[in-house]
């Protein structure tokens, strides 16, 4: 006797289709699963016998071959759980109904349930691109699977519920999507809390609407850090194919919220500076997905940014570059999605005094030179804006009156990249940031003034030619903050002083 059962599995962020084949033939009673599988579907054999046994069916007592195909990819996880066991009732004529049509995904516990299971919605995604008509998943994962649309995802709490459902007696509803739920709603951070610190919030609008890197150097105190975690909430609105590249990556990571059904706010990723370069890349004998790409669509936030690992900062340098990050184990090369935005704190020196208007730095220059060196001149050189926050005067700090809020900055950032969306439609490109070189000189149009202030300043300060290319598309977001074709020498002027920093600290 055979059967067959559909399934997906899952490598890094994509998924694939799998078919689950059963058969059942005479012979010493022994279960075998064959199409490398790892350790987890093996002891699937266990789960899936005592599953049976305790949902009120009969586990047959023959010779039972499980063959999960295609056997030339490695299978991991306990996800082929339940295809496995429907494919041996199948086969042993206890389920009778067509499944030819669905896939099956889920993990088992030993009295039927169904569990919890990561990277479920790029498996749903998959199963719709290839035509199944329904898909059944753990109940637990339902509001993630609603966001799909075009396949019917049946939520089940067990097996007996997706057995009733074939045979007629209580057919699962499929899954709804909640179209107006909000997810991740909660108190915003807003700007109009943050005293001063108008250089500062001016570069932070420009950063956001641009999507530029940028690193804050100032003392201990200064509002490095109440500065950053409010930036996500002037960031435009995420686009449904953003909502739905996250929610994917967080799925797989299974770092997905409780009774989240989709991701649609910008994420907000801050590791501590004692996390190692596996953590912020990703990586494990399966490839997980790191602190840079669970940052994807948003923003890392990395504080104390010269206390990081070496190893940590360099593994920076592909995905400010590149958008993406590749991890190469192996069982194969994964590709992360990492189309993010850092920002990056730092004191002045080691104590943290440099500069300041009332405290006096006690470090050697020894000891600001070992400090500043923590951070290389080709990861400085991808910072695009670098911005000195300095400490905040007492008559502004104690001022009762509020500054810009949060929807006043938001209003500009979004005009700014609604412009930049028009720019670049019909390419990859989303904001000026990402521009191409070629972008950059189609796009990056200077008065003659502006360019020969462009042109002294690159020969005097000896800028890179990155640096060269930072500069014009800072200069680009700052011309479309004041809805300017052409890029002028004030846009010019306020762009070169965001490169000046590393002359003064890293000469």
């Amino acid at each position: 006797m055979f059967a067959k059962a559909k399934s997906q599995g899952l490598f890094g962020l994509d998924s694939f289709n799998v078919t689950v084949e059963a058969d059942l033939s005479s012979g010493l009673p022994k279960f075998d699963i064959v199409g490398l599988p790892d350790a987890a579907v093996k002891e699937s054999r266990d789960r899936v016998r005592a599953s049976i046994k305790n949902s009120g069916f009969s586990f047959p007592i023959s010779r039972i071959t499980v063959n999960i195909a295609p056997a030339d990819i490695k299978k991991e996880g306990s996800v082929y759980d339940l295809p496995i066991l429907i494919a041996i009732l199948k086969a042993g004529g206890q389920i009778k109904a067509d499944i030819s049509d669905y896939s099956f995904i889920g993990e088992l516990s030993l009295d039927g349930e169904l569990r919890q299971t990561n990277g479920v919605l790029p498996m749903i995604l998959e199963a719709k691109k290839s035509g199944v008509k329904g898909i059944f998943i753990p109940f637990d994962n339902a509001r993630e699977g609603s966001v799909v649309e075009g396949i019917d995802v049946y939520p089940a709490k067990n097996i007996r519920q997706i057995i009733d459902h074939f045979i007629g007696v209580a057919p699962i509803e499929p899954a709804f999507k909640e179209l107006s739920e909000n997810d991740f709603e909660g108190e915003e951070l807003d700007f109009s809390d943050v005293k001063g610190q108008e250089d500062a919030k001016r570069a932070l609008e420009i950063a956001a609407a641009g999507g530029h890197n940028c690193l804050m150097i100032g003392p201990p105190g200064t509002g490095k850090s109440m500065l950053a975690k409010r930036l996500p909430s002037i960031l435009p609105q995420m686009t449904f194919d953003e909502e739905m590249e996250t929610t994917k990556i967080y799925s797989v990571a299974g770092k997905l919220p409780p009774d989240t059904r989709i991701i649609t706010k910008r994420p907000f990723r801050s590791p501590h500076h004692t996390i190692s370069a596996q953590g912020l890349t990703g990586g494990g004998a399966s490839p997980k997905p790191g602190e840079i790409s669970l940052a994807h669509n948003g923003l890392l936030f990395m504080d104390e940014f010269p206390e990081f690992d070496r190893r940590a900062k360099e593994s920076l340098r592909q995905p400010l570059e590149d958008g993406v990050i590749t991890i190469t184990r192996t069982s194969g090369s994964v590709t992360y999605p990492s189309n993010l935005m850092v920002v990056a704190a730092m004191n002045p020196c080691p104590c943290g005094y440099l500069g300041h208007p009332t405290k006096q730095c006690t470090c050697t220059d020894a000891a600001k030179k070992r400090y500043n060196d923590k951070i290389s001149g080709p990861l400085l050189d991808r910072i695009d804006i670098h911005i000195e926050v300095q400490p905040v005067e007492y008559d502004k700090l104690s001022s009762r009156q509020k500054g810009e809020s949060n929807e006043e900055i938001r209003k500009r950032v979004n005009a700014a990249r609604e412009i930049q969306r028009k720019r670049f439609e019909g390419t990859s490109i989303t904001c000026n940031a990402k521009m191409t070189p070629a972008a950059t000189r189609k796009y990056c149009i200077l008065t003659e003034e502006a360019n020969a202030l462009l042109k002294t300043s690159f020969e005097k300060m000896g800028l890179s030619a990155r640096a060269y290319d930072k500069i014009l598309r800072i200069a680009r977001t700052i011309a479309d903050l004041d809805k300017s074709d052409k890029i002028e020498f004030a846009h010019i002027a306020e762009a070169i002083q965001y490169r000046s920093l590393d002359r003064k600290y890293w000469r």
